[in-house]
């Protein structure tokens, strides 16, 4: 069976997207499935490329006991795009930049998150609000349900 592959896109790639990866793959290990997944994040720009998670995302993710591993920033590439049947973004401002990179979302496989919560809004951005706590909130309950959309196509 051919792994369903998600792809979690921020500004940066150090706070929303990494912790939307790192929540995922555990989702998907808690429910026995780890196997059927591949899950990555990417950014819209070039600012943090290189950069390690943000220590705010970090703390967040011990608090409930989410394992991590570091990793460096990097940004979506135009050739990746047929690599990914997921390409879930974090924001308004992320959905208007990745067509910049990627070009038209022919296969309409990019959606923001709170989408998948039957919400139109955007994910809160702890870069600005400090508030990790609000962020993770937003990207349980959004990947609880993308993860169950999956399972209930399958």
């Amino acid at each position: 069976m051919t792994p369903v592959r998600i792809l979690f896109v921020c500004h940066g790639n150090i706070c929303r997207s990494p912790m939307c990866e790192f929540v995922m793959k555990e989702l998907v290990r808690r429910e026995g499935l780890e196997n059927e997944f591949v899950i990555a994040s990417a950014a819209t720009t070039t600012e943090e490329i290189g950069h390690d998670v943000h220590r705010g995302t970090k703390e967040e993710l011990r608090k409930h006991e989410i394992p991590f591993e570091p990793r460096r920033a990097r940004q979506l590439t135009r050739d990746e795009y047929a690599d990914w049947d997921y390409i879930v973004a974090m924001d308004t401002e992320n959905m208007e930049d990745i067509p910049y990179i990627i070009g038209a979302d022919k296969e309409h496989k990019v959606h923001r998150l709170m989408e998948y919560c039957g919400e139109n809004r955007d994910v809160a951005d702890p870069w600005y609000t400090g508030n990790f706590a609000k962020t993770y909130d937003d990207v349980l309950r959004g990947c609880w349900a993308l993860l169950e959309k999956i399972k209930n196509e399958k």
